[in-house]
């Protein structure tokens, strides 16, 4: 196990996401199992070849921004704060030193929308009398450390403040980056997290380009299918997730309610493909092997597996295949809950973290939802309907475009 002094609290939560903007509404859709996804309302997506997604629609902006603040900020920044602020507020901090307080924050695509939006203006695009003008605040928009920089400048938190994007693993991957400032003595307290806003229209058209998305357009809601033998690819989703990481001995000092315990973390490359994993998952079954190790762990300690599971041919084999590598016949039970939430690129890893601290919260596994009909060289045992949880701890899997892999573990506190 860890060493006393390395230990790391998760004190706080909070998600923007299509399936629900509050904890419970979260946790509930994750246990029902029923995909969210939908036509894309809030922006003109008329000229995608794929115009479905899982959009976040309970969130208001000006429930954390002011009318102004929320014009200056992208979609990706007004997700970031809210589920910060959410997360901070749940964590019920009293003083603390602002000169120590980290923020890690990952996100595959930053501003996208104001990417995209202020491309076609400058293009002509949409009415050629905006041809060659530009919002002045494009860039401060775009950057894809915007959502760090504006949660620092909202609270005045001057420690180390960072910005990671390694696709679909960058949400885990700075969560675990954070515990490790906390671990090295540079923070006491850090928020981290993933956000990501990307429907819009030149990126989903981008992806089906690809053959990477979902085609499933009569009926959405089961178009994301983990693990199913009938899947055609993901569904693309949005959100935020952020948690509120301190050493475990200060958060009992100051009396926090402590939800989980942040164990381990892996990460790695595959150096093999820019978009699929090996066939054999190396890759992703060294990380999971570097993420106990650092926790002081076996295989047979862990009782649940939160898969990356994107719906995809190629990636949900090979993540199998990874996990029988690691863990043998006797493989922990198995959940994608990207069959709820769709994949929320640089926001998925953190969106399953919390999922992966309310499994241990609940003692309950979430199903996976739509996967109806196994598919057969998936030789593993996938969760279909909620489970009561063993004793042990939770995986929480993040397998990125580029090779880019991340593996967190979570346990109960004892």
């Amino acid at each position: 196990m860890v060493e006393a002094g390395r230990r790391v609290a998760i004190t706080g939560i909070g998600v923007v996401s299509a399936a629900g903007s509050t904890i419970d509404t979260f946790w509930a859709s994750l246990l029902a199992g029923h995909g969210v996804a939908r036509r894309v309302e809030h922006l003109d997506v008329s000229d995608a070849s794929i115009r479905f997604g899982c959009e976040v629609t309970d969130f208001n902006p000006l429930s954390v921004l002011s009318n102004k603040e929320a014009k200056r900020a992208d979609r990706v920044t007004q997700f970031t704060l809210g589920a910060a602020d959410a997360a901070l507020a749940d964590a019920a901090f009293g003083d603390v030193d602002p000169t120590r307080v980290g923020i890690v924050m990952g996100t595959g695509f930053g501003g996208l929308e104001t990417a995209e939006v202020g491309a076609r203006e400058f293009l002509g695009v949409k009415n050629p009398a905006l041809r060659g003008r530009i919002n002045p605040l494009f860039i401060p928009m775009v950057m894809p450390n915007a959502g760090a920089a504006a949660f620092s400048q909202r609270h005045g938190f001057r420690g180390p403040c960072m910005s990671i994007s390694t696709a679909c693993a960058a949400g885990a991957n700075a969560i675990g980056e954070g515990m490790r400032l906390l671990r090295e003595g540079s923070a006491d307290v850090v928020i981290a997290g993933g956000a990501e806003a990307p429907l819009t229209p030149w990126v989903m058209t981008a992806f089906a380009a690809a053959h990477a998305l979902s085609e499933r357009v009569d009926d959405p809601t089961v178009a994301s299918r983990p693990f199913d033998r009938d899947r055609d690819g993901f569904v693309m989703g949005e959100g935020a997730a952020v948690v509120v990481l301190e050493r475990l001995d200060d958060a009992r000092a100051r009396g926090a309610t402590v939800h989980a315990e942040l164990l381990g973390y892996g990460r790695n490359a595959d150096a093999y493909h820019p978009t699929s994993p090996p066939p054999d998952g190396r890759g992703a079954a060294e990380c999971m092997l570097l993420a106990l190790a650092d926790a002081g762990l076996e295989p047979s300690d862990v009782a649940h597996i939160s898969a990356h599971g994107t719906s995809t041919a190629f990636n949900d084999v090979a993540e199998a295949i990874a996990i029988r590598t690691v863990f043998g016949v006797n493989a922990p039970p198995v959940t994608s809950v990207k069959g709820v939430l769709g994949h929320a690129i640089g926001a998925a890893g953190a969106l399953e973290a919390v999922a992966s601290v309310l499994t241990l919260l609940t003692r309950t596994i979430p199903p996976t939802a739509n996967c109806v009909n196994l598919d057969p060289a998936i030789d593993v045992d996938i969760v279909r309907e909620p489970r009561a949880l063993g004793d042990g701890v939770v995986l929480s899997n993040s397998f990125a475009f580029g090779g880019h892999n991340a593996v967190l573990v979570f346990g109960r506190v004892n």
